[in-house]
């Protein structure tokens, strides 16, 4: 695909990548305009949309309902949907799974972990396949993976045989920026690192936290708006007018033309307002 070329390109040339998640036509549209490389119809859609305790809730057609919605909202732009957790534990499972997040609109899609097999299955299946390794949100620990030796180790090997497998793209989560900058020298596919520092092909961030929905943060996130604020100050202004009947106003409503208004008050009301 030429999409997927362009990746290997932009590698190549040192070129960044810029990948944010969207869950829903306005936030696509908005990053589509901005001119966004690739967006994530990540789980993450769980925790930060959904009200679920954690992305293990949620479902395929969960993924495939955002996946949607995410290309109506940004049709130009390429697409990777997260394969939800225990949709692809056989190859089998997962080619199967995956079919159904390219018929909503996904043009490649994740999984956590190392795989091989799977990557082999989805590929030979024409559908390209990003890896995700290091914090794994739908089985491991939220810290930093591969401080000590042996999980730096792991990493890296897994990274090379996903990379032997034929990923063209592979997110690094909370790994340290010495192992992430030693993978993105060892393997052909594009890393996006989160939490992985600056040496990573590109960069990917969960939009509500970018948009600052909430009061948490995150060392490895940048807030570059205050969204929640604004959301909050909005409902407040929206009650305080309610109650004070200063919303709606006659400019905000539609009137009978006079001459029905009239009829409609003698022949329904019967004279009465």
């Amino acid at each position: 695909m030429r999409v997927l070329a362009r990746f290997a390109e932009m590698k190549r040339r040192a070129e960044k990548i810029a990948m944010l998640t969207a869950y829903d036509a306005p936030q696509a549209r908005a990053q589509e305009e901005a001119g966004i490389d690739v967006i994530l119809v990540g789980d993450s859609v769980g925790v930060n949309i959904l009200g679920y305790a954690s992305e293990r809730e949620v479902t395929l057609d969960d993924m495939a309902h955002h996946t949607r919605a995410v290309r109506r909202g940004a049709p130009e732009t390429f697409v990777i949907g997260d394969l939800p957790f225990a949709t692809y534990d056989t190859p089998e499972q997962a080619v199967a799974s995956a079919r159904v997040l390219q018929q909503a609109g996904a043009d490649a899609v994740k999984f956590e972990g190392a795989h091989p097999e799977i990557v082999r299955a989805l590929d030979g299946a024409g559908i390209p396949v990003c890896g995700h390794l290091g914090y794994e949100p739908q089985t491991g620990e939220r810290r930093v993976h591969g401080k000590t030796f042996d999980e730096a180790a792991k990493i890296f090997a897994d990274a090379k045989a996903l990379d032997a497998a034929g990923i063209f793209m592979l997110v690094l989560e909370l790994a340290p920026l010495e192992l992430a900058g030693a993978v993105t020298k060892a393997v052909q596919a594009a890393t996006i690192g989160i939490g992985a520092g600056p040496s990573t092909d590109g960069q990917v961030l969960v939009f509500p936290d970018v948009l600052g929905y909430g009061e948490k943060n995150f060392r490895h996130n940048r807030r570059y708006a205050e969204v929640g604020e604004i959301m909050r100050r909005a409902s407040q202004s929206y009650k305080a007018d309610v109650r004070a009947v200063e919303f709606p106003t006659k400019a905000n409503c539609a009137a009978m033309p006079p001459e029905v208004w009239a009829r409609f008050q003698a022949e329904v009301l019967g004279g009465r307002e």
